[in-house]
């Protein structure tokens, strides 16, 4: 089924493309690898999804333009290992959702308006985004809250579908939030991306729905809690999504736990691989990557975990040592600690320059592009937010900024403006020069 022209009919768009010259004119170009850039997120977000889909097809590597959208959409091929030497990059899909009076919506069609800004992948690795809310988070989902309130995407619901932030609930009855996240992967797909998506494994940071009963309290020594568990995430993979990234993941069977942070027990280490197989096993894919929070250190360990890689583990800042260590890790296929722009706790005030430094460096740290190490970003790292504002806050809370109850609004006021679009520029130079390497 061709879930892109479902969806624009969904929306009352017509499935006919034509070429976008608003693309063409912002377009950046590496070889055959195109995306929009030297912009301000605001610009694409107050586009239709019709337009963000012309873009796309605008933007393809192919040599023909798709009057309709192609049928038969497959993920980028690097092979089955991809995840050891990908970028991740997190998008805050409920932070840049429609804002509405105090209603959040529509977060999966904001990110769809996004994918155009968004690096494709390279010659050599993949770029991978990470959808930070697919289920509904445990207090005020489908709502914005004042800016000091707590709303935090770490708290989420399972047996209760998918958040109402992010799926477009007034087109269910033409289009399922299944459908609707299909759709998302396909034309990220198109794009050259990757895609994968957070998720919590704290026992009290999740809440099991019971239909005409009060949520209970997930707790791992349940079977049908564990069951419940990997079944809500092997539905997620049939509809695309090749990643996970797990938080808390070092400190899974007790590891490390005087520096634990999360709220509840953590599967022991024999029950966390057995989940994972599972969900590998069970969905039949042979390509996922799954990424552990701060699972760095014990190689050893997180690989026999069944983990991909993890985050955290080199110095971001000094060039020689993540070259160093692409040096000695090279022949590593089956899980690679990576390099951290910056995680979802990052509390704002680094600098754009020590930014575009840890970015020069995940991108151009090794001595065969082959070799390079998998890195961890967020979308501040690629679109700066305004000066009040960090990617931890807005994790933890879900305001609007928008002066006048419109989406518009607050899209215009999430983001810094004028200097970050220069920054969004230079980080775009500097993706031009890996595109093709």
């Amino acid at each position: 089924m061709n879930y892109i022209n479902k969806l624009l009919n969904a929306l009352c768009a017509n499935s006919q493309l034509i070429p976008d010259q608003w693309s063409i004119e912002h377009q950046y170009i590496s070889g055959k690898k195109k995306w929009i850039a030297n912009i301000v997120p605001s610009e694409l977000l107050k586009r239709s999804v019709k337009q963000a889909v012309e873009s796309l097809v605008t933007l393809c590597e192919c040599d023909e333009f798709y009057k309709t959208f192609p049928d038969n959409i497959q993920t980028p091929n690097y092979g089955d290992k991809w995840g050891v030497r990908a970028n991740y990059i997190e998008i805050n899909n409920r932070a840049i959702a429609e804002m509405k009076g105090n209603l959040t919506r529509n977060g999966i069609l904001s990110t769809i308006k996004l994918l155009p800004a968004i690096p494709p992948s390279a010659k050599s690795w993949a770029n991978c985004i990470i959808l930070s809310q697919i289920f509904p988070n445990i207090y005020g989902d489908g709502y914005n809250k004042g800016p000091n309130e707590e709303n935090s995407i770490y708290g989420i619901r399972l047996n209760a579908g998918y958040s109402q932030n992010i799926i477009d609930i007034d087109i269910t009855d033409k289009i399922s939030p299944e459908e609707q996240f299909m759709a998302f992967n396909d034309l990220a797909h198109f794009h050259g991306l990757k895609t994968g998506f957070r998720t919590v494994i704290s026992a009290d940071q999740i809440k099991v729905a019971k239909p005409y009963k009060d949520d209970v309290t997930f707790d791992w020594n349940n079977s049908e809690h564990q069951e419940l568990f990997i079944n809500e995430h092997v539905k997620l993979i049939n509809l695309g999504f090749e990643s996970i990234f797990i938080d808390s993941a070092k400190h899974i069977g007790g590891y490390d736990m005087e520096n634990y942070t999360g709220v509840g027990a953590l599967p022991s280490y024999e029950q966390m691989q057995y989940i994972l197989y599972e969900i590998r096993s069970r969905s039949g894919k042979t390509t996922l990557s799954f990424v552990g929070e701060k699972s760095s250190g014990d190689f050893k360990r997180y690989e026999e975990l069944g983990l991909t890689s993890g985050t955290a583990f080199l110095e971001p800042d000094n060039f020689e040592e993540v070259k160093h260590w692409s040096e000695k890790l090279k022949y590593k296929q089956e899980y690679t600690p990576g390099i951290e722009i910056s995680n979802d706790n990052d509390e704002g005030g680094r600098t754009y320059e020590d930014r575009l430094n840890r970015i020069n460096n995940s991108l151009f740290g090794y001595e065969y592009p082959s070799d390079k190490l998998p890195s961890f970003m967020q979308m501040e790292d690629l679109f700066p937010l305004r000066y009040d504002t960090s990617t931890h806050h807005l994790m933890m809370t879900n305001p609007s900024y928008s002066t006048d109850g419109t989406p518009e609004s607050h899209w215009e006021n999430l983001f810094a403006k004028i200097d970050g679009q220069e920054y969004n520029r230079k980080v775009a130079n500097l993706f031009i020069y890996a595109q093709n390497l």
